[in-house]
């Protein structure tokens, strides 16, 4: 299990909060608290592409999954 990469969204047992009850976030709390298990870290700022954005990635990293989380 050590070559798989966990991803796991904490969040508290129980809370009043309208997030952590599963419902749409309040306007005060729209982040989430994500523990990610993985081989590398990079922190990149999206550019525009088209319609869409896009990160450009190590050559070494092509065939690799990947997970993105927005953080701003």
């Amino acid at each position: 299990m050590a070559d798989e990469k966990k991803a796991a969204l904490r969040l508290p047992e129980e809370s009043d909060d309208p997030v952590d009850a599963g419902m749409a976030p309040s306007a005060s709390s729209t982040r989430v608290k994500f523990e990610i298990y993985g081989e590398e870290m990079i922190e990149k700022r999206v550019k525009a592409s088209g319609n869409s954005g896009r990160v450009y990635l190590p050559p070494d990293w092509v065939g690799h999954k990947v997970k993105i989380i927005r953080i701003d």
